[in-house]
């Protein structure tokens, strides 16, 4: 299974960003996804998750700015990321929880892309 992450990029503050990450490979099924983010010298941390029946979870900093949303039929997770600030700069990492078979989940990361927000 893999998770390849799209739509990171320099942004101005204020603007916005919408994220993109497919699974692909041998899936039965996705459950839990989310959007984790590292910014240089700290420690990797939850933005938002999104489980299977679509209940959501986001970290009080980004509440009110990012929304989180899946297409269980793309096997794709989306963070729409508006009113960015300097302080969301960071790697943004797409997790997933997968089943491969009806017995068997692990958990998967993708390679992390770049957001920077500065003008």
């Amino acid at each position: 299974v893999q998770l390849v992450e799209s739509g990171g990029g320099l942004v101005q503050p204020g603007g916005s960003l919408r994220l993109s990450c497919t699974a692909s490979g041998n899936i039965f099924k996705i459950n839990d996804m989310g959007w984790y983010r590292q910014a240089p010298g700290k420690q990797r941390e939850l933005v938002a998750a999104i489980t299977s029946d679509r209940r959501l979870n986001y970290a009080d900093s980004v509440k009110g700015r990012f929304t989180i949303s899946r297409d269980n039929a793309k096997s794709t997770v989306y963070l729409q990321m508006n009113s960015l600030e300097p302080e969301d700069t960071a790697v943004y990492y797409c997790n997933a929880d997968v089943q491969t078979s009806p017995n068997y989940e692990l958990n998967y990361w993708g390679q992390g892309t770049q957001v920077t927000v500065a003008s």
